[in-house]
């Protein structure tokens, strides 16, 4: 069966929501950027404090780019310099992230920091002078941890829902340097330079997509690499008309690269002739559109992380981010099946679950008769996790 049904208001429930674990699932890698495996960046970014005593220099970045970059367990490289070291103490980076969360309304704020690691690149001996150019080096983790919970650390991203209720989310993160100074053992003032960067995580999926299905006289022939989904459109009693059975085929893993159409087959079937005739201009190629399968994008963000009378306290918007096209495969006297695919829009991040933030995406298949008075069936809405990655399958896994 399907799980859930939510409707296109409705949050995605706890059961019907993949847990997005520290490690990745048997169907998906995770990758760090090695040296071997892309060309090394060359560019750098520059960021002078406002007095001018410092600057804080980033390497192995793209060349023009507004903002640092990093991935899956990079390296954060660069160095620190010192225009005058006179009186210098000590010389710190460090870096960290927050996730901030704002409910429109009532609901309130919170954030949560994501401590990545302090680094001491210098401090005051007893004959030793501050260099006037400190390197540094700081590794990316792949987690961390939140309410004694490890969590994938999560891509720098930001979304908001506007009105009441409503909410602002944000996942940012900072490097920064810091450096103090002491004459005659007293703190004299100390200078900070930093900037933000952006964590952008990357994935593959472990399998490649399944060969499309075969058709025989009764639909799709079953094979390994594809998991079927059954479901029921309901005929009204007393119509005379008998159920429309549902089988969705979609790649069993469930984890597509977002650049490509994420493939599907699916038959309609019904124990009489009639009843199949009457569901037709409900089916995807029907006048009336009723039938649409969508990829769903939810995310959803909880200040309070409370039940109240059995309900999550939750807020969500629901985008569309993929609408699949049907095309007719074979037909028979009880059944007809389609093969489509669903072109995924432009993201820039896959899906996380966090304490307070989540982004989830669901296939959302839908049969809505434009008129439920009339129609001979009954609405259904049904939803299928999937995940996202943002690099393409390759056979040696490299790449990355």
């Amino acid at each position: 069966m399907f799980s859930g049904p939510p409707s296109y208001g409705d949050a995605l429930q706890p059961g019907s929501t993949t847990y997005y674990s520290a490690e990745p699932e048997l169907d998906e890698h995770r990758h760090a950027i090695h040296a071997h495996s892309l060309p090394r960046a060359t560019g750098t970014v520059t960021v002078p404090s406002s007095n001018e005593n410092a600057t804080l220099r980033l390497t192995a970045q793209e060349d023009k780019i507004e903002l640092p970059v990093y991935s899956t367990g990079a390296v954060i490289a660069g160095t620190v310099e010192l225009a005058k070291t006179d009186h210098i103490f000590a010389v710190d980076i460090a870096v960290e992230g927050r996730v901030k969360v704002h409910e429109l309304g009532e609901g309130g704020h919170i954030e949560t920091p994501i401590s990545i690691g302090t680094v001491q690149l210098w401090k005051k001996g007893d004959d030793t002078g501050c260099p006037g150019t400190l390197p540094f080096s700081v590794t990316l983790p792949t987690t961390f941890r939140d309410d004694d919970q490890s969590h994938p650390l999560p891509p720098s991203h930001s979304v908001s829902l506007e009105g009441v209720p409503g909410f602002d989310a944000d996942i940012d993160y900072t490097i920064s340097a810091h450096i103090k100074s002491k004459k005659f053992g007293l703190p004299i003032g100390s200078t900070t330079v930093s900037t933000p960067f952006i964590y952008q995580p990357r994935s593959r999926p472990a399998h490649r997509t399944p060969t499309p299905l075969e058709c025989e006289k009764a639909g799709f022939i079953e094979r390994p690499g594809w998991k079927v989904f059954r479901s029921v459109v309901k005929a009204h009693p007393n119509t005379g008309f008998q159920d429309i059975g549902v089988k969705l085929y979609i790649p069993e893993s469930r984890i597509f690269y977002l650049a490509d159409p994420i493939p599907f087959h699916i038959t309609f079937e019904s124990t009489t002739p009639q009843s199949l005739t009457e569901f037709m201009p409900f089916g995807p190629s029907g006048d009336l559109h009723a039938t649409r399968l969508q990829l769903m994008r939810q995310s959803a963000a909880d200040v309070r992380g409370e039940f109240i009378l059995g309900t999550k306290t939750n807020i969500w918007r629901n985008d569309i981010i993929g609408e699949g096209s049907f095309e007719q495969t074979a037909e028979g006297a009880t059944w007809v099946s389609f093969s489509g695919s669903i072109p995924i829009k432009p993201v820039k991040v896959t899906g996380f679950k966090l304490r307070h933030f989540s982004v989830t995406d669901a296939l959302l298949l839908e049969v809505t008769p434009p008129d439920a008075t009339t129609s001979p069936f009954v609405s259904i809405w049904e939803t299928i996790v999937v995940r996202l990655t943002t690099d393409a399958w390759v056979e040696d896994g490299r790449g990355v």
